[in-house]
């Protein structure tokens, strides 16, 4: 029996050593993309995008999502690249929702490629960084003007055997037409000696100008200054002289579980524009502002390491221009903001920062207002964006839900994304804009991350930054000594309390310190909306569907009838109340 053993095991021996000598083949699928050899002769910058559908409904480049219904993303940076030239995508090339090539199961799929450009920029602080220039879309990759892409094809894909697949992209992206004045609505863009000396090249500032009923018939008039933030406005919107299109084919809106609810839109739109030019609505200016930039399609109104100084262009060269051009009165007490999200926290941001520049603030559903609760974040004290701080397991931590709480997406989902579609915050994704505003310049010139956007680790110098510069409860805290008298009266917050994004906790913490601590008291409002989901505004009367649309007729009258209490002595309160 010993001497069968040892034969046996002898054996075993053998067979495994011969199958350790035998050479391997290692199965890698590969995507080649290249340009149509026609379609480009210049070198050029950028990241290569390679989408992969079940589908082909709508082209792949629009599938993908942060839910669950969306495509597969990879993506790889390339350097002077030109026609003839390929750049290659395998199974070491980072991926969404599956992580690599290698794990896509068998089957039958659409594919399709998209070349985002980039552009050097040699910026005043010393540093060159390649970036999208935003080329009036709001800094949308899949429709960027100048972007290539292919064709969609249908594939069948098989990880587990070598297969190469040859994509060559052979269409651009066309320019998109600029709108047009008319008798209600102006366009302006200028440039800004600010920005271009931070960016090292010539840049713009635009608005979008409402103007009021009688502007022309009343020529001594100036008015005061409504100024909207939020994100990139193709043109003035929510406003529309004719009536509702009456062969418009209505359509379901999946958000609003409403049928026709572009119908809907048009409808306010048109009530809008009889209350604007109706006997009783104040006469202001009323703009939309565009300040799309290489990283987002708005800056967040505020100055920035990366961004450059975009709140002192806003404040200090655009808004003095228009209120020239269009007979403003000019000072901060006539000028006010509002927005919603992004817009939300940018009309905060500049009342704080600007305090004496604005006189009143609505901001609905603001992005994270108080870094504490950075959506379902602590930034000071966890030391983990993506999963919850425990010895034994890994739980993702949520960042999208409905009004009931369904979970549809991760923090780690939204950033594996952003890195598929660009390293170095270059995505144009919303964690990556808040990282390129919020945080110092890195090394490199590009953001310093606030976590490492693989693992999820959490950078608490970076943090520290954050708080000192952009963290508003914090700062409104620390400086409310000589920041409070100029506030009083001025700050209103409105956020659902199933906001998608769990923005109300933040509002939560801002709301404990304007009610129960400020000396002077800050005399404002913070509201909430029961169950009520991203956008809503303080309207109680109205669905979200409803009050959404209605940012100008809520928030423009409500400022006419507050501001004789903080207004000036001997303010022109009547000339423009005709």
């Amino acid at each position: 029996m010993k001497n069968l053993n040892t034969f046996f095991l002898s054996f075993l021996f053998f067979i495994f050593f011969n199958s350790c000598q035998q050479p391997t083949t290692s199965v890698s699928p590969t995507f080649s993309i290249s340009f149509k050899s026609d379609t480009n002769d210049k070198a050029l910058d950028g990241r290569i995008i390679l989408l992969i559908s079940k589908h082909n409904d709508q082209e792949p480049r629009f599938q993908l999502s942060d839910g669950p219904k969306t495509c597969l993303a990879y993506g790889v940076n390339v350097n002077e690249i030109k026609s003839g030239e390929a750049s290659n995508i395998n199974t070491e090339d980072f991926g969404y929702p599956i992580e690599s090539l290698k794990d896509i199961p068998k089957g039958e799929y659409f594919v399709q490629a998209v070349f985002h450009l980039y552009e050097t920029f040699n910026r005043a602080d010393g540093h060159t960084v390649k970036l999208p220039m935003d080329r009036g879309e709001g800094q949308h990759w899949n429709r960027a003007p100048g972007n290539f892409y292919s064709t969609p094809k249908k594939i069948n894909f098989d990880p587990n055997i070598q297969q190469d697949f040859s994509i060559e992209m052979d269409q651009i992206i066309p320019p998109i037409e600029t709108p047009k004045d008319s008798k209600y609505i102006k366009h302006i863009k200028i440039k800004s000696e600010l920005l271009s000396k931070f960016w090292g090249r010539d840049m713009y500032l635009g608005a979008h100008v409402l103007l009021p009923e009688g502007f022309d018939e009343h020529p001594n008039v100036k008015y005061p200054l409504a100024i909207m933030h939020g994100h990139f406005p193709a043109d003035f919107g929510g406003f529309r002289v004719a009536p509702p299109d009456p062969n418009l084919k209505p359509e379901f809106s999946k958000r609003f579980n409403l049928d026709g609810y572009n119908n809907i839109v048009q409808q306010e739109a048109h009530d809008f524009y009889k209350m604007w030019t109706g006997p009783n609505f104040p006469r202001v200016l009323a703009i939309e502002i565009q300040h799309a930039n290489p990283y987002y399609d708005d800056s967040y109104a505020v100055n920035s390491e990366n961004l450059g100084p975009y709140g002192d262009a806003i404040t200090h060269e655009l808004i003095p221009y228009i209120e020239k051009q269009f007979r403003g009165i000019g000072e901060g007490w006539s000028r006010f903001l509002y927005g919603g999200s992004t817009g939300g926290w940018e009309a905060l941001a500049a009342q704080v920062l600007y305090p004496d520049e604005y006189n009143g603030c609505f901001a609905a559903c603001p992005d994270p207002i108080d870094f504490r609760a950075y959506m379902l974040l602590d930034l000071y004290k966890d030391k983990n964006a993506y999963y919850l701080e425990s010895d034994f397991k890994q739980s993702l931590i949520p960042a999208q839900r409905d009004y009931l709480g369904n979970v549809t997406a991760s923090v780690r989902d939204m950033n594996y994304q952003e890195l598929v579609l660009g390293t170095n915050s270059r995505s144009g994704g919303q964690f990556d804009i808040w990282e390129a505003v919020y945080s110092p310049v890195g090394t490199d010139g590009y953001p310093k991350r606030i976590w490492d956007k693989v693992s999820g680790k959490i950078n608490p110098d970076v943090a520290k930054f954050w708080k000192e510069n952009y963290d508003l409860t914090y700062i409104m805290k620390r400086d409310w000594k000589t920041l409070g008298p100029k506030l009083q009266g001025k700050v209103k917050i409105y956020c659902g309390d199933m906001d998608n994004y769990y923005l109300n906790n933040a509002v939560y913490l801002a709301e404990d310190f304007l009610e129960k601590t400020t000396e002077p008291y800050y005399d404002g409002e913070v509201d909430y909306g029961d169950r009520a989901e991203h956008c809503w505004n303080g309207d109680h009367s109205q669905p979200n569907a409803i009050s959404r649309l209605r940012y100008h007729q809520m928030f423009i009258p409500k400022w006419a009838k507050e501001v004789n209490s903080r207004a000036p002595t001997g303010a022109d309160l009547k000339s423009w109340r005709y």
